[in-house]
């Protein structure tokens, strides 16, 4: 008789619950899309800085945890970050203006 064997596959309870936020923001982001009622579409300025305030949260926790920058030296984690901050800030501004 053999043994079972073991799966190689360990889940990663962090990994899990961050790929369960990505999937609650998805769904957050798309219930607030307009274009769910019968009515007119027009533009909102609440609900698109609200999805691309969600877009940042989500673009952060993909690199920090899928790509594996949450292990890496504390001048990437921080480049990063500022990186995210002045990308989102100008899609930001871009749109405002």
């Amino acid at each position: 008789m053999t043994a079972p064997q073991q799966s190689r596959f360990v889940a990663d309870p962090l990994l899990t619950g961050t790929w369960l936020v990505l999937v609650a923001i998805t769904v957050l982001a798309w219930w607030l899309a307009p274009g769910h009622s019968d009515g007119p579409v027009e533009p909102s300025l609440p609900i698109t800085v609200t999805v691309i305030a969600l877009s940042a949260i989500k673009a952060r926790l993909i690199i920090r945890n899928f790509m594996e920058v949450r292990t890496a030296p504390v001048w990437l984690r921080r480049t990063t970050d500022a990186w995210l901050g002045v990308l989102w800030t100008a899609v930001l501004v871009i749109y405002l203006f």
